[in-house]
């Protein structure tokens, strides 16, 4: 895992943020090789929820990824609760925040298709080997189907070695 995505995930901890990791990290927390650059995650879309997100990542200054610098762009709870889905870049790195996800839909799904790990120390939700490959099967980028075979693989050697 990329060092700013695990402390992204430190200061969600610590702000007491339900998420659930999704994309490449959660990927890499199952085993894949593939690198990531970015951290993608599912959030809860609870007013208590959004204000502890905002809270917490307001001191990283989020911002609009690929939007121009001088775009006024405000991230904070109103602006969530208007929104869903958010790609952003911060001080820490990319993030992209997810009301809903492809092929599995909102928050509780995915939490539901999710399982703790241990993550570089520290407890975190991540999307289960089938919740990322009916996500990435949504998806259909292309890079998103070659991920899908790496999933299927690993799933099946989980699954022979007796491993969650």
């Amino acid at each position: 895992m990329i060092p700013e995505s695990q402390r992204v995930l430190a200061v969600l901890n610590q702000a007491k943020v339900e998420y659930v990791v999704i994309g490449g990290v959660a990927m890499v927390a199952h085993g894949s090789a593939r690198a990531t650059f970015d951290l993608d995650l599912c959030y809860r879309r609870t007013n208590e929820n959004i204000e502890k997100l905002c809270g917490a990542l307001e001191p990283f200054h989020p911002r609009l990824r690929g939007a121009p610098k001088d775009l006024p762009f405000r991230f904070d709870k109103k602006t969530v609760q208007h929104g869903l889905n958010f790609t952003l870049e911060t001080d820490l790195g990319d993030l992209d925040l997810l009301g809903e996800v492809a092929g599995l839909g909102f928050f509780e799904t995915v939490l539901a298709n999710s399982q703790i790990k241990q993550v570089e120390e520290m407890e975190c939700r991540i999307l289960s080997l089938d919740g990322l490959i009916r996500a990435k099967t949504a998806a259909g980028r292309k890079k998103d189907t070659e991920a899908i075979e790496e999933l299927k693989g690993l799933r099946d050697l989980k699954e022979r070695l007796g491993d969650s």
